[in-house]
Parts: structure tokens; C-alpha cells; sequence
């Protein structure tokens, strides 16, 4: 890394200690981009880099409930409010035992540019709780949701930041946020959140619309290539939204995914995922994915397991970040895998990517790939300001456009930085320029 950046770095790291997925999505970021940050002397002398690396706000509050036994217990939320010069704060809650201030820090550093390349006018923010939902009764998970939408509200608005979904957060918790904040509020400010129930103001396909933008991306890379999904296989990881609709998608055009896991083990059936027992599992039982393979004659569970040395054409990593390290890409590599793209947000390690690029596999980022959900989302929020319900086909015919476009500007920059096929360069070399030059034009603030 060249020294002027690598001292913005270092006073990075300075600022944000024990926040290594922070750090490592900040230098992602920086050594993708050197050529560029090097050659815009504007940017340098608007502390472009600089200003965009430190978030506008961090909030950080107690979160106190009672659960079933009259128990009180106490969580900790974040929202992480990152960066509005596109528009409002836009980005996720996720709640899940393993949040803590660097991971919120990370998904609403990559939300910037993911948000940007939508070209849907929102910034990037991020937010969440160490509150895990699962085991807990519908009670408990409303009396969280009210607690911790308590503090929120404070803080969000339809122009200000609109929280969705993430991990943990499903349309049963916007669903209590969301009643709490009217309570609160005492209105009914529709575009305050989004994920919410097509009865009252949600849009149909953004459940869908992460994974089957996903897909829609990874049809494009491979056309790229002069090949489309018919008659590929796939490994996807994870077994919540993404996952599930990633392989709904794959299935509808042709392809076959064979895998799910989740944080008990992995599953391999090679007769391809059947989508409608995964549901159930999975959205109406919540449960694991063993039971998934007890249900299915041919299908092999591992406990503790990863998917990646399963023979396959495309993996779609979709559980969460850091899960895949370089040796699980070697296991790729030796499986027939040719190409990856990303569906949980940072899955691969720098290492797994360095391997991946050095093996010639196709790799896209999720901040190209996995943009359908906030792409969707920032539709929800048109549908609202409009009083609209659009149909799930004008939504999806959007989402294909969108995903389009992104997979045309995140190659076209890469080919103009002297880096072409190289996606993570595009996407975030595209990201970035669209934030860092309306930064220029609204001034130092």
C-alpha cells in the first residue's frame, strides 16, 4: 500500500481499535482502490478517504426487557449512522448474539458503497443488538422489539434513516418495531422502516429480492462468459432469506443447489434443495438444518460442517461474514468452482479472495451482488411516499434492471481503472466515486 494511505490506515486502526471486521472492510477498500485514490488529487485534499471512513454518528444504547419468567434482561443496540450524502441513512438491524460495534461498523462502511451503486438516492448506515431471537417465545421477541424501538426512534425518520431487516430480523420483528414506533411517534410514517407486511405498506418480492438478485447477477457474470445457469450446480451456505430464495431463484432457471448449513452443521443432498421443506424448517419452525436432512432419504448432514469441498459450477456464500477462508477456496478450486459471488455481506476472507483471483475464479463482492434487498427496499420506500402497492412482477422487472446496471457499471470501471473482470475493483471503485464526488459538491460538513 502506498504511504500516504497507508498512514490513513494506521490513524484508522488508531481510532477504531479491536474492530477487526471494521478494519478489514476499511482496507479492502483502500488497497482495491490505491490507483484511484492516488490519482484524484481532489479527493486527497478533501479528505475524501478520511471523512468517509469515520461514520457521521454512532449510537449506542442500553436495551432493557423482561422475557417470560419476569427476568429482566439487558442487551446492548447500535445504529450506526455512516454516511447521508446520497440520501437517507439506509441499512439493516441485525440481531444476533455475535454483534458487536465493529461488525455494525462494517456493514454500514460496505452499505455506502452498495447503497450507491443501487443509484436509488440513500446513504449508508447500519444498526442492530446482541439479542438473539432464536429460542425466544413471540412475547419475548415483541417486548425486545418495543424495547429497543424505544431508543431507535429517536433517531430514524423517512428522510432521516430507514432501518430493514438483516439476520435476525424478520417481518414478525419490523412488524413489532414498527407498531411501536407509531405508538411513539403518534403517526403512521410508512417509509420509517422497510421489510414491513404487504398489508400495510411493504412491497411484494423484498423478501425474495436479495437472493433472486443474487441470481439475477450471477446470470449476468456468467453471460459475460457466454454461458447462462441452465443445467448448473450450485453450493450456497446459510439456510435464512438469502439462502433460501437464492435457490428458489437457481431452481426456477434451470440450475441445482445442493447445499445449506447453518451454525449446527451443513447439509449436502445431491437430488438439489428442496425449497418448500426448507421453508417450513426454517420460516415456520425455525429450526435446524438436521432436521431438514432427516426429512430427505439421500440428504447427508454434517455436524459442525462447511459446504465448500462439494463438486460444483458457482458457489454463493450466504450465511455471514468471514466464512470462507482460502483454504475452503482450494476446496472450491478442487470441486470445479468457477465462479463466486457473494450473498452474506464480506464472507471472504482477504485471503479466500487472494486465492480466489489467483485460481482465476470469477469472484464478485457483496456490495455488487447481494444489492437486490436495499435495492428493494429503497423501492418499498417510492411505493410509499406514492401510496402505491406495486405488483411482484413491475418489482422484479425493477430489481433485473437494477442488478443489470450494476453489473454493467461495476465492469465498466473496472475496465476503465485498467482492471478489467476485476469486481470488487468495480464495484468498489464505482461506489465510492458516486459518494466521494457529491461529497465534493455539498462541501466540508
Amino acid at each position: 500500500m502506498d504511504a500516504q494511505l497507508e498512514r490513513v490506515y494506521e490513524e484508522a486502526l488508531k481510532r477504531n481499535p479491536t474492530q477487526p471486521e471494521f478494519q478489514q472492510a476499511v482496507r479492502e477498500v483502500i488497497e482495491s482502490l490505491e490507483p484511484l485514490l492516488l490519482e484524484r488529487k481532489d479527493y486527497q485534499e478533501a479528505a475524501i478517504l478520511e471523512r468517509i471512513i469515520e461514520p457521521e454518528r454512532q449510537i449506542m444504547f442500553r436495551v432493557a426487557w423482561q422475557d417470560d419468567n419476569n427476568k429482566v434482561r439487558v442487551n446492548r443496540g447500535y445504529r450506526i449512522q455512516f454516511n447521508s450524502t446520497l440520501g437517507p441513512y439506509k441499512g439493516g438491524l441485525r440481531f444476533h448474539p455475535s454483534v458487536t460495534l465493529s461488525i455494525i461498523k462494517f456493514l454500514g462502511f460496505e452499505q455506502i458503497f452498495k447503497n450507491a451503486l443501487t443509484g436509488q438516492g440513500i446513504g449508508g448506515g447500519k444498526g442492530g443488538s446482541d439479542f438473539d431471537p432464536h429460542g425466544k417465545s413471540d412475547n419475548e421477541v415483541m417486548r425486545f422489539c418495543q424495547a429497543f424501538m424505544n431508543e431507535l426512534s429517536s433517531h430514524i425518520g423517512a428522510d432521516i434513516d430507514v432501518p430493514a431487516g438483516d439476520i435476525g430480523v424478520g417481518a414478525r420483528e419490523i412488524g413489532y418495531m414498527f407498531g411501536q414506533y407509531k405508538r411513539l411517534a403518534r403517526r403512521n410514517e410508512a417509509g420509517v422502516l422497510t421489510g414491513k407486511g404487504i398489508g400495510w405498506g411493504g412491497s411484494r418480492g423484498r423478501t425474495e429480492a436479495t437472493g433472486y438478485g443474487l441470481v439475477m447477477f450471477v446470470d449476468e457474470m456468467l453471460g459475460e462468459v457466454g454461458e447462462n445457469l441452465e443445467g448448473k450446480t450450485a453450493i450456497v451456505s446459510g439456510s435464512g432469506n438469502v439462502a433460501i430464495y437464492a435457490i428458489e431463484r437457481l431452481q426456477a432457471v434451470g440450475a441445482k443447489a445442493v447445499s445449506i448449513s447453518d451454525s449446527s452443521g451443513a447439509v449436502f443432498d445431491p437430488d438439489g434443495i428442496d425449497v418448500p421443506l426448507l421453508k417450513e424448517i426454517k420460516e415456520v419452525r425455525r429450526g435446524r438444518v438436521s432436521e431438514y436432512a432427516e426429512a430427505r432419504p439421500n440428504a447427508i448432514y454434517h455436524a459442525g460442517g462447511k459446504v465448500w469441498g462439494i463438486d460444483a459450477d458457482i458457489a454463493l456464500p450466504c450465511a455471514t461474514q468471514n466464512e470462507v477462508d482460502a483454504q475452503d477456496v482450494r476446496a472450491m478450486e478442487m470441486g470445479g468452482i468457477r465462479l463466486i459471488a457473494e450473498g452474506a455481506n464480506m464472507p471472504l476472507t482477504p485471503g479466500a479472495i487472494e486465492v480466489a483471483q489467483e485460481a482465476g475464479i470469477i469472484y464478485a463482492p457483496g456490495k455488487a451482488a447481494n444489492a437486490g434487498g436495499v435495492a428493494t427496499s429503497a423501492l418499498e420506500m417510492q411505493q410509499n411516499a406514492e401510496l402505491q402497492s406495486w405488483s411482484f412482477d413491475d418489482v422484479m422487472a425493477r430489481l433485473a434492471a437494477i442488478m443489470h446496471d450494476i453489473h454493467h457499471t461495476s465492469l465498466e470501471t473496472a475496465a476503465e481503472l485498467g482492471k478489467p473482470g476485476n469486481y470488487m475493483v468495480g464495484a468498489n471503485a464505482a461506489g465510492f466515486m458516486k459518494v466521494a464526488d457529491a461529497m465534493l459538491e455539498q462541501g466540508v460538513i
